[in-house]
């Protein structure tokens, strides 16, 4: 071990006047870390007030919330056991404070969720319940707190906990624990309660010790957002924050969405005690590429065998803060660490209702302080991860005009989601809608000649060029291509860039000589078709008589659409359609 602790973050959220506030300043006086003399003060104030000193005050009395007597905003403050370091974040209970606790749980890898044991579970326990699942936050505890007010009844726990798993398990949430524990009294909390000797699980202190931290940024893959570019003498310095990862001279890196590959020749320093060969997840560097590519702010770079997303549309859960309702087919910015492009919602597909967590399907609008889940689309291609994956290169804010109005997390990738780009949906609509069982390889080599075939003959076409178009990833190009090299249906152009043209005219190359290079057959696979079946006559008059004449059927009709048939259909469909062929 390098002697650097481990910090884990830990947000604390549940219904207003749950105790969250009492939790939290118990934490800090048994660990010992509040301030010299802050306990003193504290007594010396509640005193001087008439009101009698509670652990609460400890976290209220330096903040802005003790004059509102509500918490206003997260706050974080930092506590340790032997174990590890801590950060918890405190999240305000209060609906209208919904942003605050968006925001404070966002950054967090862990949770504690409070349920007061005499007042049971509330509307704000399930919203808070609710979004921690959006968030993707799994490592959650579920603190029954002020079991001194219920007489440490077992039965009254019992209850709570089935209630909240109900609730919670529906979500995808399984709280890895439920302890029961009286934060003003200081049972459960760091050793064993003698009120309640039913309980055999861990107290608090020793509990949060055995969540287990996710894996340190700079072990996760590279993902350096440009922040800007700058021309020094002869140098052009790309410089930004790394998000994740480690990056060192002589790295093969990939920029994208550009695609453009090139190697790290310098990471640049200002005096030479700073100069090294290798940075990491945390530090803004800057570096220089041996190619002289045009980068600019907004572009990601990584290395080439750890990728992200690059695409247009994507699948999200979103928070929605804004005075105006958020709706389809409207004009919004959205910024993703260094990305800010256009964007807009291609579909509403589900709204909770922050107020009564009523569930509507297909909604039109998302009102303030609704959570929903949503598919936006962007008008160019932006670089994601998914949210689980990565959180920092996963989550995103969404501007209306110029106000901060909303924020998700990215759920899936639309490709993920089985979505289709409109170019392939056009080859299925012009093939009939034939219900084959094609591979991922076989409907991308069929778009990449498609895309050679369309744009081979105004200019000059690249690997580049069709991954950005289609969106096809670069591994599955770099075999596509080869594939089809050996086929005769495409060749490649030697230069300084690789370019591909068709290896006959259009005319002479059908969609089915294209598909068959990818796949073993093209027929229709009937799954009723068994050896224990197909020696039932009727079957087996099926397979002879229907099934093979269909599958016969369907390889005269894809040897007859010609690539240049597709083409023209494309064209013609194309120009009546406006943005139709991208995603």
């Amino acid at each position: 071990m390098s002697g650097i602790r481990e910090t884990l973050k830990i947000v604390v959220v549940g219904h207003v006047d749950h105790g969250k506030s009492t939790l939290i300043g118990r934490l800090l006086y048994d660990t010992k870390s509040l301030p010299e003399g802050a306990i003193e003060r504290v007594k010396r104030i509640s005193k001087e007030k008439g009101k009698p000193f509670e652990y609460a005050y400890l976290l209220d009395a330096f903040e802005e919330e003790q004059r509102q007597g509500i918490t206003i905003d997260t706050t974080q403050l930092q506590f340790h056991t032997e174990r590890r370091d801590y950060v918890i974040i405190d999240a305000p209970g209060h609906k209208e404070f919904l942003k605050n606790m968006v925001s404070g749980a966002a950054s967090a890898e862990a949770a504690l969720l409070l349920v007061d044991a005499y007042e049971g579970v509330q509307e704000q326990s399930k919203r808070h319940g609710y979004i921690l699942s959006l968030l993707g936050i799994q490592k959650v505890y579920v603190i029954v707190n002020k079991m001194d007010l219920v007489d440490y009844s077992e039965e009254r726990f019992n209850q709570i906990r089935n209630e909240m798993n109900e609730f919670l398990n529906n979500l995808g949430v399984y709280p890895q624990k439920y302890i029961p524990v009286s934060a003003f009294l200081g049972e459960n909390m760091t050793v064993p309660s003698e009120k309640m000797p039913w309980y055999d699980g861990e107290p608090i202190l020793k509990a949060i010790d055995l969540f287990e931290k996710d894996k340190e940024l700079s072990d996760k893959p590279l993902r350096f957002p440009i922040q800007d570019v700058y021309k020094f003498d002869d140098r052009r310095i790309i410089a930004g924050r790394i998000e994740t990862g480690q990056l060192k001279v002589g790295d093969e890196i990939l920029i994208s969405p550009g695609n453009k590959v090139t190697r790290v020749k310098t990471i640049e320093y200002w005096v030479e005690k700073d100069k090294r060969d290798s940075v990491q997840a945390g530090m803004s560097v800057g570096i220089t590429v041996e190619d002289e590519f045009f980068n600019k702010r907004g572009e990601l770079i990584s290395h080439k065998e750890d990728v992200p997303f690059i695409g247009e549309l994507f699948k999200a859960n979103l928070f929605w803060l804004g005075k105006q309702d958020l709706v389809k087919n409207k004009k919004y910015k959205l910024k993703l660490t260094t990305q800010e492009v256009e964007c807009e919602i291609f579909s509403i597909d589900k709204v909770v209702d922050a107020s009564t967590l009523e569930t509507i399907e297909n909604a039109s609008e998302v009102k303030i302080n609704d959570v929903a889940k949503v598919t936006i689309k962007t008008k160019q291609a932006v670089c994601f991860d998914k949210f689980k994956d990565n959180q920092n290169t996963g989550r995103f804010v969404i501007v209306d005009g110029f106000d901060v109005s909303g924020g998700g997390i990215i759920v899936a990738p639309v490709e993920d989601a089985g979505n289709i780009t409109q170019l392939e949906d056009h080859i299925r609509i012009f093939m009939g809608c034939l219900k084959m069982d094609i591979s991922k390889k076989g409907r991308y080599g069929l778009r990449t000649v498609v895309d050679i075939a369309i744009n081979s003959t105004d200019h000059e076409v690249t690997l580049e060029d069709i991954a950005k178009r289609q969106n096809i990833p670069d591994t599955y190009l770099e075999q596509i291509l080869p594939a089809l090299i050996k086929a005769g249906l495409v060749k490649s152009i030697e230069g300084t860039r690789k370019r591909y043209v068709l290896g006959e005219r259009a005319l002479s190359i059908t969609v089915g000589e294209v598909l068959q290079t990818f796949e073993e057959s093209l027929s229709i696979i009937d799954e009723s078709i068994t050896e224990a079946n197909i020696k039932n006559g009727v079957e087996n008059s099926l397979a002879v008589n229907v099934w093979e004449k269909i599958n016969e059927s369907i390889n005269a009709i894809v040897g007859a659409i010609a690539l240049e048939d597709l083409v023209r259909e494309y064209k013609k469909s194309n120009s009546n359609s406006a943005n139709m062929y991208y995603i």
